[in-house]
């Protein structure tokens, strides 16, 4: 657990974390010599079976973003008030920062009460819940208390020990690792050390992490929580971890040490920002800020919707837009203090850290930014599925709320995700899908009825017309989910109704009855196409193409390049294939043996029977063949799933 200090300078902050630990924060020469701290410092301390982490936060007005880096992940504060003094103007901004920073569990510690009376104690202890009245605070208890007196101080550790046993601080399960980098230094034989805070998930060694943004991926070679070594150090630990592949002129504070799997630079966000109602004016357009989230902090800009502003006191969705990235994720918090960095202007919540640049002002968007403030993960992708007519994209929501992959299994279960696609998976859910699918058949009727003899439409002119904003991968497996519940019909690239029928108008149906009538009398000697043409006196090409046509209705079968069978006919042939098989004791037949029995040559007697081996009707072994599925049923079953390959069959019908 992590508690920081807050408070205005001299003070009293470094004095009473001194007597709660028995450490000295102030580190540095300035610090020492000047009285004053300056830069964050650390100490820890057992309280029974528990480890509470202090940081020690500056209390100077110009040290304030070395306060902001202290406080960026605790469990919670203590924010100390001098008796003799009383509430003062860091005290206010401390008060702000931590309530804009979410900050709902601490204690107010009055320090110095034995140095004014009892009367004066009162009063502060007033001031101090006047001042915590409208913010999160405003349920910290209040203690009076001596460092150097000793006086109060065992009721104050009591308090922590209590705080250390709230459940409220455990490990959040299912996340991938985070730090934020608060220190950086080299240790004599061991190489660059960072120090800091663990957001999220937990770290063992010999982990391979990324420095973020830098891009720098390194190797945890050792660790140390408060100071002992360690294997392994989780949420809510302050730790050091010594680094390999990054020198310490490589590092500083406000990278993040985190998962490969986190490492997304962005340079801007969408949020939803308050501003404080202390403010005299409103908030801007493109107003330039200094943000502060985690340890990191970076000049940027607000981009208020609608080119507006943001009233004193009032909240609002905005973009923050930043010079250079920064790593940040979802239900991050952060402060903005003005272009100088002397006074807090306001603080809020990353609701997306990967927003779309465009269509910001839209309805829809503004819906999205509503659903994200959603509570839990699966809420917000239920919300999110629900509005985008483009599917959501799983691996960068995955990212964006820190979601293990088991743990973002567990979201999409539980938010009832159709899951399409690799790379990146897309969800949608079960309501678009079905929309999507009700489209693309009503499409595709109203082509079938405006171009008869089309053999479809492609899936990329489907995909246009029916769900532009999903993805063509993803919009094919709604088009093979469809396939499979045999609605249509995937071939060669195109899209077909599967009761649609090219050859359904006046002129092919005759075509039909004349085609029809010569090939049941061909029986097994079949004309082939170029001989068919001269029988019907019509040209070659116009015949190929109506033949090919027809083959889709599966009342004909192309067995060999240029020759058509009738579906009756091959029935009767291939029951005469395991005919001629029965008559054998083994159950096997020659090639030979079958052309016999149908009287036509080799070379088309050939044809057919590898017809029949690859519809499973007959089986080859070797230069014999043994019968299989029965043949009615099987070309009964004949239906449409490729398009015609190199042997002659055309597995359109298969």
């Amino acid at each position: 657990m992590i508690v920081a200090t807050a408070g205005h300078i001299d003070h009293g902050k470094t004095l009473l974390v001194r007597a709660l630990t028995g450490i000295e924060t102030d580190r540095l020469p300035e610090e020492k010599a000047r009285g004053i701290s300056i830069d964050l410092g650390f100490a820890s301390t057992s309280l029974g079976t528990n480890v509470i982490g202090f940081v020690d936060v500056p209390g100077h007005e110009r040290f304030i973003r070395n306060m902001l880096a202290g406080v960026c992940s605790i469990d919670a504060a203590l924010l100390v008030i001098a008796a003799d003094d009383g509430v003062m103007p860091q005290t206010v901004e401390h008060v702000q920062i931590l309530d804009l920073l979410d900050v709902r569990r601490g204690v107010a510690v009055i320090t110095k009460s034995d140095r004014v009376s009892e009367d004066r104690v009162r009063a502060v202890y007033k001031e101090v819940s006047a001042l915590l009245s409208d913010t999160k605070l405003a349920g910290f208890p209040t203690l009076a208390v001596s460092a150097l007196s000793g006086q109060g101080i065992e009721d104050l550790r009591a308090w922590l020990r209590d705080l250390s046993l709230d459940p409220q601080a455990a490990v959040a399960e299912g996340q991938h690792f985070r730090l934020a980098v608060d220190r950086v230094f080299t240790v004599h034989g061991s190489g660059t050390v960072v120090t800091g805070t663990i957001f999220n998930g937990a770290v063992t060694l010999g982990d391979h992490l990324m420095l973020s943004p830098r891009d720098l991926p390194v190797r945890v070679r050792g660790l140390q929580i408060y100071g002992a070594q360690a294997a392994k150090a989780v949420s809510g630990q302050r730790c050091a971890i010594n680094i390999v592949g990054a020198g310490v002129e490589q590092v500083t504070r406000g990278d993040w040490l985190l998962s490969p799997e986190l490492h997304a630079p962005t340079q801007r966000f969408d949020a939803r920002l308050h501003i404080l109602p202390i403010e005299t004016s409103a908030l801007t357009h493109w107003t330039p800020i200094h943000l502060h989230l985690g340890t990191t902090e970076e000049m940027g800009r607000v981009v208020v919707p609608a080119g507006g502003n943001i009233a004193p006191g009032a909240s609002s969705f905005v973009q923050i837009v930043l010079e250079k990235p920064i790593a940040a994720l979802h239900g991050d918090r952060f402060v903005i203090r003005d272009q100088s960095a002397r006074r807090t202007l306001g603080g809020g919540v990353v609701l997306d850290p990967f927003p779309r640049k465009r269509g910001r002002r839209s309805a829809l968007r503004l819906s999205e930014l509503e659903v994200l403030e959603r509570s839990t993960a699966s809420e917000i992708l239920s919300g999110l599925l629900d509005l985008a007519d483009g599917g959501v994209d799983l691996q960068r929501f995955a990212c964006a709320m820190n979601l293990t992959p088991e743990r973002a299994a567990d979201v999409q279960r539980a938010a009832q995700t159709i899951v399409l696609g690799k790379e990146p998976e897309i969800g949608i859910s079960h309501t678009f899908s079905d929309l999507v699918g009700n489209r693309i058949l009503s499409v595709l009727e109203q082509f079938h009825q405006d171009h008869p003899q089309g053999k479809g439409m492609t899936s990329v002119v489907l995909n246009r017309a029916t769900a532009p904003k999903l993805r063509q991968q993803a919009f094919q497996h709604i088009l093979r989910r469809l396939a499979n519940r045999q609605a249509l019909i995937l071939s060669d690239n195109c899209v077909r109704l599967i009761n649609h029928d090219t050859t359904a108008n006046p002129i092919d149906n005759q075509l039909w009855q004349e085609v029809r009538r010569v090939l049941e009398l061909a029986g097994a000697f079949a004309p082939d196409i170029k001989q068919l043409a001269a029988q019907l006196q019509m040209k070659e090409t116009v015949l190929r193409d109506f033949l090919h046509r027809k083959s889709r209705s599966f009342e004909l079968i192309r067995v060999t390049e240029n020759r058509f069978f009738l579906r009756t006919t091959l029935a009767d042939l291939a029951a005469t294939a395991h005919d001629v098989a029965s008559l054998s004791d083994s159950g096997l037949f020659t090639a030979a043996q079958f052309r016999d029995a149908i009287g036509t040559g080799r070379g088309l007697a050939i044809h057919i029977l590898e017809l029949f081996d690859q519809l499973g009707i007959t089986h080859r072994i070797g230069n014999q063949r043994r019968r299989g599925k029965g043949p009615a049923e099987t070309l009964c079953a004949v239906k449409a799933t490729k398009p015609a390959d190199s042997t002659g069959l055309n597995n359109d019908q298969i």
